[in-house]
């Protein structure tokens, strides 16, 4: 008797992934590991780049010593997914990340314009199931900042979980991230 085996999806480790990395693979391209597949990630327009460093400057301005914010740079979730978050506060110093890159973060923020709904769905679940308690998205065609706060298990969700708590802030309000909720960030400050 013939065994039929149907094709499998391969799902590529981070070891794997930076492997490919340093043999030259994604040279010249703006790639992520998301649970196991390499995401090529599109190309960044000016009001993007400009609103990364809106949030960078803002985020600073908040989160004191014992916080550093990344731009841009790879994130730690599992063994199968390192995406690389917009911008990122994590706990400690530069040179704490010199070995590895964070696993844990106070704050993840996606500015999104072409990806809102990644940035929502799948973006979001992988964050939430990362355990990170509040993730932003900083919309950029609504010109609103969304807030994700409180991890919960949902199997609807493409990983497993979802933030139980959303929040649309607009143009004239403000926001206290969870871990600096006596500081305020103005949802203009974030927009180019």
């Amino acid at each position: 008797m013939v065994s039929i085996t149907q094709p499998q999806v391969h799902v590529w480790t981070r070891d794997e992934y930076h492997r490919m990395a340093d043999l030259g693979f994604f040279e010249g391209r703006r790639v992520e590991l998301v649970e196991g597949q390499v995401i090529d990630m599109a190309a960044m327009r000016s009001p993007h780049a400009t609103a990364v460093d809106l949030v960078d400057a803002a985020l600073k301005a908040v989160f004191g010593p014992g916080y550093y914010i990344r731009q841009q740079k790879p994130f730690v979730v599992s063994d199968i997914s390192e995406p690389e978050p917009d911008v990122a506060v994590v706990p400690g110093t530069i040179r704490d990340y010199a070995e590895a890159h964070p696993t844990a973060a106070a704050l993840l923020v996606e500015v999104a314009d072409t990806s809102v709904s990644y940035d929502r769905t799948e973006k979001g679940s992988l964050y939430a199931k990362a355990g990170i308690a509040e993730s932003w998205i900083l919309n950029l065609v609504k010109r609103q900042l969304e807030v994700y706060q409180q991890p919960v298990e949902d199997d609807e969700t493409p990983y497993g979980w979802r933030y139980g708590e959303v929040a649309i802030y607009q143009l004239g309000q403000t926001v206290a991230p969870l871990a600096a909720p006596d500081r305020r960030v103005a949802v203009e400050d974030l927009l180019p």
